[in-house]
């Protein structure tokens, strides 16, 4: 990507766009960095030698412009109505701005977009898409949100179909997008309880997926009985690879589970009972179709092939592996080490 100084402009201005969006002062200044971020990242994401990437920029411009101009029409219509004196209520406006934001990150239930775009893209364009790319429609909806019928459903459709859509799924991409939904109905609950919960969360999560995606780039793995027949000379990388998938699903010894626990006790502070309990029984339907890749990988005995003998990583990758998973294995102990000396 960095060879091509074309590739490395859109990557700053898509930075640039998400940074102007998040610190901008008026709504206006918000709708221009998300058009500024939209903009950027089309060109990164097509390819000429792939047609499935050209389908997934286009399908992600139609729902992006679409999202756009709904937050436009929205944004303009409450300003008009603050100077004339018509009475209207103001949470119809803020619900239509939630659900222009909401689109633009593939929250369910405006997710129909997001494993489809997933599938075309290379692992790196996955990231970005998973993570940069929610970052300004995640702080922006923080600003807006109030506990209500509506964002509970988006709670609720969010864990339910990132869990049970991931079920039916042997593409690692759209796996990858059916996490993302699940995640992000944890982190729209996390904004109830307060700013620094979600952002934490986010954190944890751009870091397990950064990990997951370094690996799977690396490996070329797009698809999950891929994972049988790579690795198998190496069950060290392999132990990585599941160890830093268990993490991301929440396994209690992890690392990805900590956030997950502080989210359920600031919920249950604000008697949000029954919306943890969903939250918990989805999670572990998550955690179940990212073990049944675990198990069959780990505990069968495939057949080996010569040609998979060759060395796809040097040391250097191996070492930052190691590192990545130690930190998601052991992070969870030293966090609760720490806040019991302090």
């Amino acid at each position: 990507m960095f060879k091509n100084p074309s590739k490395v402009l859109f990557l700053s201005t898509l930075i640039m766009g998400t940074l102007i969006s998040i610190s901008s002062t008026s709504w206006l200044g918000v709708w221009m960095g998300l058009e500024i971020n939209l903009l950027s990242f089309i060109p990164l994401m097509s390819n000429s030698k792939n047609i499935m990437s050209t389908e997934a920029s286009l399908k992600y411009f139609l729902v992006q412009a679409v999202a756009s101009s709904l937050l436009l029409f929205s944004l303009i219509m409450m300003f008009l109505m603050m100077n004339i004196s018509i009475i209207m209520d103001h949470d119809v406006f803020l619900l239509l701005i939630s659900s222009s934001l909401l689109l633009k990150m593939g929250a369910a239930p405006f997710h129909f977009w997001f494993p489809g775009t997933m599938e075309g893209l290379n692992w790196w364009n996955s990231l970005i898409l998973m993570t940069w790319q929610k970052i300004a429609p995640l702080m922006l909806i923080s600003y807006v949100i109030k506990m209500n019928i509506f964002f509970s459903l988006v709670i609720v459709s969010s864990i339910m179909i990132g869990s049970l859509g991931g079920l039916n799924q042997t593409s690692l991409r759209k796996l990858m997008a059916y996490s993302s939904i699940n995640h992000l109905g944890w982190m729209i609950a996390a904004m109830i309880s307060g700013e620094n919960l979600w952002e934490f969360y986010f954190l944890i999560y751009s870091f397990l997926s950064a990990s997951i995606i370094f690996m799977f780039n690396t490996f070329q793995i797009f698809h999950i009985n891929q994972n049988f027949l790579m690795m198998n000379n190496d069950p060290k990388i392999k132990f990585c690879l599941f160890s830093l998938l268990l993490s991301l699903g929440g396994l209690p010894p992890f690392l990805g589970f900590l956030p997950k626990w502080l989210i359920i006790q600031a919920m249950a502070e604000l008697d949000y009972l029954f919306i943890i309990t969903l939250m918990v029984i989805t999670t572990l339907i998550t955690l179940f179709f990212y073990l049944r890749i675990t198990f069959a990988a780990f505990l069968f005995s495939y057949t080996e092939v010569k040609w998979n003998y060759q060395c796809y990583y040097n040391n250097e990758f191996y070492i930052i592996m190691m590192t990545l998973t130690m930190i998601s294995l052991l992070g969870l102990t030293f966090s609760s080490l720490i806040f019991n000396m302090m």
